[in-house]
């Protein structure tokens, strides 16, 4: 029997470590167990091409520098393990596939997605409007206009503070 053109076999889900990516993992992990999907959680190093990146080692009496890479993989890890001890019973999370690379964030999400044959491709975003937009850019917006598959935005809307 031949599988079907809308199978579901594998979602995309970018990470930037806030809330609202925890938001979009939880809401994939779901999906790709109703769906019977791999989960590939994906989180990219916004590396700027003409200097290397570094940061400096926080809560460390003797300051030394880290390369990105090194910190982003700690970064993940302490993520993953906080998501998958608060969502035990969440399969698709515990089998998840790893996955960093270096680039421009929303390039190398629809790059990935493309690369892993992703059905979807699943983000979080910080549900802002108007002049914080516009003036802050949305990297869920620009993943929606350069991907030819089709990409969920998990929103988070930003409470308004009382005067």
């Amino acid at each position: 029997m031949e599988k079907e053109e809308t199978a579901f076999e594998t979602l995309l889900v970018a990470v930037d470590f806030t809330k609202y990516s925890k938001k979009a993992v939880i809401f994939a992990s779901r999906l790709a167990r109703k769906l019977n999907a791999r989960l590939i959680i994906l989180h990219v190093i916004h590396d700027p091409a003409e200097a290397p990146g570094f940061y400096v080692q926080k809560g460390n009496k003797k300051k030394y520098l880290k390369s990105m890479d090194e910190v982003a993989e700690g970064m993940m890890t302490t993520f993953m393990t906080k998501l998958r001890k608060a969502h035990p019973n969440e399969a698709p999370l515990k089998k998840a596939k790893i996955k960093l690379v270096v680039g421009t964030p929303a390039a190398r999400i629809v790059e990935v997605g493309k690369k892993e044959k992703a059905a979807m491709i699943i983000i979080g975003s910080h549900g802002r409007t108007g002049l914080t937009k516009i003036l802050l850019g949305s990297k869920a917006e620009r993943v929606v206009r350069l991907s030819a598959i089709p990409v969920t935005v998990v929103k988070s809307s930003i409470k308004k503070q009382a005067n």
